[in-house]
């Protein structure tokens, strides 16, 4: 049973910065809560990686939280969430929370000719998660999928705003624009970090759907159904950033995504590696 007394953090983790674009938004709209965000750079990305791989790595970071005293675990990572959550969800006793769903549903709700496009890793493209949701709610809709291997290692070296960036998102995008799209999930939260370049190839006629911000508001609303929210009279300890990777370059990123004062970042092992 859900401990409803329970006023601990929330929990975040993902295969390497990406989630912090979720972080960004559980900021600005749970501004009462403790985050605790946990990021396993030195095993992303997780697209390319098999299925069983995958769901190990992600039980090696729920663990990490639950010693955390979390109360609610959200899966930022759309690899993860294709083929982890469930497994998780059904073996935990408070709220896990994926970011496929959420974006979905955004999706479909911006979409005006049901012309929607995905992208993510191949790990998320190829689990058919995306267009099995999309159709399930719609089945007339349109889907045009697309693996952007290339765009997760551009992000975690902290690449994004480089001449590189700019050709590798231009080249692998191009197919898009043939689909008629009006609608583009960004399908990694990741992919976030580089949407200026994202939307100059696409066009502004194209709504692009962040997953992962879309998803805090299913975190809040969670946390309200199940009154584990906190209050502004609450006692909140501070975030925690943790990194299986370069602490050093973790906090470069996170500082200039996140703007936040005194961001600590700790370096710690996962699995023996």
């Amino acid at each position: 049973m859900i401990d409803l007394n329970n006023h601990g953090a929330i929990g975040f983790m993902d295969s390497g910065v990406g989630g912090l674009t979720v972080v960004k938004e559980a900021l600005k709209q749970l501004p009462n809560e403790q985050l605790i965000y946990i990021g396993d750079t030195a095993r992303c990305p997780y697209g390319p990686r098999p299925a069983e791989q995958v769901i190990q790595f992600s039980w090696e970071m729920t663990n990490f939280l639950l010693d955390k005293n979390i109360k609610m675990l959200v899966i930022a990572c759309n690899t993860a969430t294709a083929v982890a959550l469930e497994s998780i969800k059904t073996q935990l006793d408070i709220p896990v929370v994926g970011v496929i769903l959420p974006g979905t549903r955004a999706a479909l709700k911006a979409t005006k000719n049901n012309r929607i496009g995905v992208i993510g890793t191949a790990g998320t493209i190829q689990s058919g998660a995306y267009e099995q949701a999309l159709k399930g709610k719609a089945p007339k809709t349109f889907v045009s999928s697309l693996a952007c291997p290339k765009f997760v290692p551009i992000v975690e070296s902290n690449e994004t705003h480089s001449s590189v960036a700019k050709k590798v998102v231009s080249e692998t995008l191009n197919p898009l624009l043939l689909k008629k799209l009006d609608t583009l999930i960004l399908g990694c939260t990741h992919y976030p970090l580089l949407r200026p370049l994202i939307q100059n190839v696409m066009g502004n006629q194209v709504k692009l759907i962040d997953s992962g911000a879309e998803t805090v508001g299913e975190v809040s609303m969670l946390l309200d159904y199940f009154d584990l929210a906190n209050t502004p009279f609450s006692e909140k300890a501070p975030h925690e950033f943790y990194t299986t990777g370069s602490a050093k370059m973790f906090k470069e990123i996170a500082d200039e995504w996140l703007g936040l004062d005194d961001l600590a970042v700790k370096q710690i092992r996962l699995g023996g590696k």
